[in-house]
C-alpha cells in the first residue's frame, strides 16, 4: 500500500480521531511501591536544598540516592548533559526523543553522541512514521492539531521508554521562558519518578560558555539563531532579545510539547 498516495486519497470522515492514539501502549509501566515510596521521601527530604544548587552538586545527588536506573534526556540542541552524564552518572542510560520531524542537523548531533559517549544511546520514536501519521489522521496534523501531534510524537514515546528508570535527567533550565522560571531541580513526575534537572539554573550564556570551554559537540542552528530546537516543521529563529523559546509553535496557542 502506497501511504502517501493513500493520504490525498483519504476522506475526512475516514481519518482517525486525533484525541485516539495509535494502538500499542502509550504509558510508562508502574514503579514498584517501595521505589515510588523512596523517591517521594527523597523529594520531601532534599527539594529544597537542591533548588538552586550547581550541576555537579545535583548529579553527585542523583548518583548517590536514586534508587534504579537513570536516563538522560537528550533534545541534540545541545549536549551539556551527555558531557555531565559522562563525568558524574557513568551508568546511565542516554534517551533520545527521534520524533520524525527533527531538523537534519539534530539526527547528525545524536549520531555524533553516540560515537563520542560510551554511554547507552536509547532511541525512542513514534508507533507510526510520518507517512502513517498522515494517512491515518490527515496531513500536517502538527499544524491543525499540535497538542495531538506532540502527544504522539514526543509525550507517548517518551513515557513508555521511562518504563525501566526510576528517575530522568532533564536540560529545563529557568532561563528559558516564563513557564519554566520556577521549576524545581528535584521533583516528582506523575508517574513516582525522580525528575532531575540539573542545569536549572544556568543561563544561555552560562551553557554556551560550558559548551565552549569543553568543546563540545555543536548544534550548527543554535548559532543560526534558533536558541531553542525542536521539529524542522514547528521551529522558526528568534530575533536577538527574544524569549528563547519564541521560535517553537510560533503562530500557534502552545508554549510547550507537554514533555514538562
Amino acid at each position: 500500500m502506497n501511504l502517501l498516495n493513500a493520504t490525498a486519497a483519504t476522506t475526512t470522515a475516514d481519518l482517525r480521531d486525533p484525541e485516539l492514539s495509535p494502538e500499542g501502549p502509550t504509558t510508562t509501566g508502574e514503579l514498584p511501591a517501595d521505589v515510588r515510596e523512596e523517591n517521594a521521601r527523597l523529594v520531601d527530604k532534599h527539594a529544597e536544598e537542591l533548588y538552586d544548587a550547581d550541576a555537579a552538586t545535583i548529579l553527585q545527588w542523583a548518583a548517590d540516592h536514586v534508587p534504579g536506573r537513570i536516563a538522560v534526556t537528550l533534545s541534540m540542541e545541545n549536549t551539556v548533559l551527555a558531557e555531565l552524564a559522562a563525568s558524574h552518572l557513568p551508568k546511565a542510560d542516554l534517551l533520545f526523543l527521534d520524533t520524525g520531524y527533527h531538523f537534519e542537523e539534530t539526527l547528525d548531533v545524536a549520531n555524533r553522541v553516540d560515537a563520542r559517549y560510551p554511554q547507552l544511546l536509547v532511541t525512542a520514536k513514534p508507533r507510526l512514521t510520518r507517512a502513517q501519521q498522515d494517512s491515518t489522521y490527515g496531513a500536517n496534523l502538527y499544524r491543525s492539531q499540535p497538542g495531538a501531534c506532540c502527544r504522539m510524537r514526543k509525550v507517548e514515546p517518551l513515557a513508555v521508554n521511562l518504563t525501566p528508570y526510576a528517575g530522568w535527567v532533564t536540560g529545563l533550565r529557568r532561563a528559558d521562558g516564563p513557564t519554566r522560571a520556577t521549576a524545581p531541580a528535584l521533583s516528582l513526575d506523575a508517574t513516582g519518578r525522580l525528575k532531575i534537572s540539573p542545569i536549572i539554573t544556568w543561563s544561555l550564556e552560562e551553557t554556551e560558555t560550558f559548551i565552549d570551554e569543553n568543546n563540545l559537540i555543536i548544534h550548527p542552528l543554535t548559532r543560526q539563531g534558533y536558541p531553542s530546537i525542536g521539529c524542522a516543521t514547528c521551529t522558526l529563529p528568534v530575533a536577538e532579545g527574544e524569549d528563547p523559546r519564541a521560535g517553537r509553535w510560533a503562530g500557534q496557542n502552545k508554549t510547550e510539547c507537554g514533555l514538562h
